[in-house]
Parts: C-alpha cells; sequence; structure tokens
C-alpha cells in the first residue's frame, strides 16, 4: 500500500482510471461482437452501420489512448475488409496479398 500523500493520490487515480479504460475496451468488445453478428446473418445494410460504430468507438480508444492507434487501425481494416465481402462467402475473412486457387 502506498504511504506518501502523492502515492495515496496516484493510487486513487489509477484505479478511477481502470475502470474507464475496462468500460471503454468492453464497450468496444461488444460493439465488435454486434459487428460479427451481423456479418454471420448476412445482413449487409446492418452490417455497415454496426461497422461505423465500431470505427467510432475505435478511435474514441485510440484517442483517450485507452488502446494505441495502431490497434484501433486494425481492428477496423480487418472488419472492413469483412463487411466488404458480406454478399460473397459470407463475410470469411481473406487473406491480403495473396491468390486463392481453388484445387
Amino acid at each position: 500500500m502506498p504511504h506518501s500523500a502523492s502515492a495515496k493520490k496516484r493510487h486513487r487515480q489509477n484505479l478511477r482510471n481502470r475502470e474507464r479504460n475496462r468500460a471503454v475496451k468492453s464497450d468496444l468488445k461488444s460493439q465488435v461482437r454486434k459487428l460479427l453478428d451481423a456479418i454471420s446473418t448476412g445482413d449487409a445494410a446492418k452490417a455497415k452501420e454496426e461497422l461505423r460504430l465500431v470505427a467510432k468507438k475505435a478511435d474514441r480508444a485510440a484517442a483517450s489512448k485507452t488502446i494505441h492507434k495502431n490497434r484501433a487501425a486494425r481492428i477496423k481494416s480487418r472488419l472492413s475488409t469483412r463487411v466488404k465481402n458480406v454478399g460473397s462467402a459470407g463475410g470469411a475473412p481473406v487473406a491480403k496479398g495473396r491468390k486463392t486457387t481453388k484445387a
């Protein structure tokens, strides 16, 4: 446990910020799950709307440094690729830069 007044204050701040960061991350993960559900059902319109909300939440989390900006970009990139493929192959992930061959 902290002994000095400044250490006690820092401990309180850390606890408060931890709760806030956990809430932001949980909210982002919930939104991603909603998007993945929309993709799995094949609803392109709903998937696009959910992607917009995921991007907004990811950008806000990155702006507050709850998550790294590159992680937010990675989330948006991977999910936008899946949303683009909702009509074909049920939104399956596609490897970038690789040609798929049929055996």
